[in-house]
């Protein structure tokens, strides 16, 4: 009927054409919230993970002006006991806040145009497809007129599909006074005792940005929000689960492990691990596994968030990048693009955008897989930092001189960074000296997959390092001990049989055996290396 009034199901069609997922199950989630005290949702996920989609889908679902029948017939709703009643029953309005900012911005207009644009856009379609209601109508009047209908035309309530949603607090994070003209427009939607129980049978809106907590945004906060910290039932539709995945694999003959090494790492309750819907399917289209995100602002947003220092940032960019799992603490986060009180608001930050991943039962962080931390070794040398690219200098050296079996310097940078990187009290704890050892051989894992096993026995941690297939590099088996000497380190590698694993390979293996006196003052604790070099075939 319209480009944002009931724009029928024309969108969603060219998604079914496409390589297309089905997600259509979501659809009954929306369905049991309808004329309900919770049928207001928000949900944030990062770019590229199907917002779109997401949105098209469901506006084609309730869309009353169109008949989708042939189009979800044969998809997962259809099995659901909400689909009949549902579909194609509703008047929709759906739109893009970005499409109004683009056409503002290509005007040279102010983006506080952005909310009357919107107003006006609605109106007008409305007027044009109801020959009852009139140009002097405002926009709610003519919603609440539609609702009421006519003797020959059944009334509808309407369903809301707003699609980044929070443009506008992102494009004018500095401008408070547009916000709230925005989101004054969306508080007369849906914080209006006298339109909203009468109008709107649902809303679902999606962004980047959770609702802000400093209470600015009161206007929507009767929405009931889903976000990439507690996505909770709506887990399996940020991305695609791993049984999806494994089936475009199959379908496409893609190689399912280098696509979960690629991008997969996001893991939520009730969902299992989830992974990047647009760089799975780039990735079996092109048969190329890479980084899909430089397509993207989004990598250029991380190298301003990383940018910054706060409480020692640099430090932990640095550990993440090593492949370990840091502490973080997402209350204070204020879900906004300026305030930043810590180093934990950043990182919060970069879970909503994607670019962590976020373990809610040990309240942890880590780059989830290959292609964000591909992003995060580019930010890292965009943005120059000293201390970051000395730890990247050190890391190259110490790989050199593993290779070339420079022991005592081997033993001199781990020393170093055992030192400086772990306190007393952990010194000697397993999971420090695995921290050790990814720490001080980060700068190589774009061209490894790291392997990490606890052998029984405390005192000691091993890793791994297996060469990728394009690469040449010999397999590095790394053993951290104490109060043994270097050759017994060795030993146990040999022991353990762990080079049998890698036979086959055809590859060079370097064993690496290091070990210190637990025992000695802190400051003396010197470390000792023994490195070994075994052919296999």
């Amino acid at each position: 009927m319209g480009i944002y009034v009931n724009p029928g199901n024309i969108a969603f069609q060219r998604i079914n054409n496409s390589e297309y997922v089905d997600k259509t199950q979501l659809i009954d989630l929306i369905n049991a919230r309808i004329d309900t005290n919770n049928n207001l949702v928000c949900i944030s996920r990062p770019r590229r993970f199907g917002k779109s989609f997401a949105a098209q889908t469901l506006s084609a679902y309730y869309d009353c002006s169109c008949d989708s029948h042939v189009l979800f017939d044969d998809k997962k709703i259809a099995e659901c006991k909400s689909y009949t009643e549902h579909l194609n029953q509703y008047n929709v309005i759906c739109f893009d806040v970005t499409s109004f900012i683009s056409v503002a911005r290509r005007t040279e207009r102010p983006l506080s145009v952005v909310p009357n644009m919107i107003t006006d856009a609605l109106q007008k379609e409305l007027v044009e497809s109801y020959p009852y209601l009139k140009p002097d109508m405002s926009l709610t009047e003519c919603i609440l007129r539609c609702v009421e209908g006519t003797k020959e035309e059944q009334g509808r309530k309407f369903i809301f599909i707003i699609d980044e949603w929070d443009a506008v607090i992102r494009e004018a994070k500095d401008e408070p006074a547009i916000q709230k003209q925005y989101l004054d427009l969306l508080r007369e939607w849906f914080k209006n005792i006298a339109f909203t129980p009468k109008a709107v049978a649902a809303a679902y809106m999606t962004g980047i940005l959770p609702i802000k907590k400093d209470g600015s945004q009161s206007a929507i906060s009767d929405f009931e929000e889903f976000t990439m910290i507690k996505p909770s039932e709506f887990g399996g539709y940020v991305g695609f689960t791993q049984e999806e995945v494994r089936t475009i694999c199959e379908n496409k003959n893609a190689d399912f492990e280098l696509m979960k090494l690629w991008y997969d790492g996001y893991s939520f309750k009730g969902a299992g691990s989830v992974y990047n819907p647009n760089s799975v399917i780039k990735a079996a289209k092109y048969g190329d596994f890479d980084s899909y995100w430089t397509e993207t602002s989004a990598a250029e947003g991380l190298m301003e968030y990383i940018s910054h220092d706060y409480n020692g940032l640099t430090k932990t960019i640095a550990e993440l990048i090593a492949g370990i799992d840091v502490k973080v603490s997402v209350t204070g986060f204020a879900n906004d693009l300026t305030t930043f009180r810590g180093k934990d608001d950043v990182l919060t930050l970069m879970i909503h955008l994607g670019y962590l991943a976020y373990d809610s039962v040990n309240k942890t962080v880590r780059i989830p897989n290959e292609e964000i931390k591909l992003e995060f070794q580019k930010a890292v040398k965009e943005v120059k930092h000293t201390e970051t690219l000395e730890r990247l200098k050190a890391s190259e050296q110490l790989f050199l001189d593993t290779i070339e079996g420079n022991e005592d310097a081997v033993a001199e940078q781990i020393e170093k960074i055992h030192m400086e990187e772990t306190s007393p009290i952990h010194y000697n704890k397993e999971d420090s000296l695995r921290s050790v050892i990814k720490l001080a051989y980060y700068t190589y894992r774009d061209n490894y997959v790291q392997w990490e096993e606890l052998p029984a026995g405390a005192g000691y941690a091993d890793v791994a390092y297996i060469p990728k297939y394009d690469s040449g590099y010999p397999i590095l088996v790394i053993e951290l001990k104490w109060n043994k000497n270097a050759e017994t380190a060795i030993e146990q590698i040999k022991n353990r049989h762990y080079p049998d694993s890698f036979k086959g390979l055809g590859r060079e293996i370097i064993l690496v055996g290091i070990t210190y006196d637990k025992d000695a003052p802190v400051g003396n604790r010197k470390h000792i290396c023994k490195i070994e070099k075994v052919e296999m075939e």
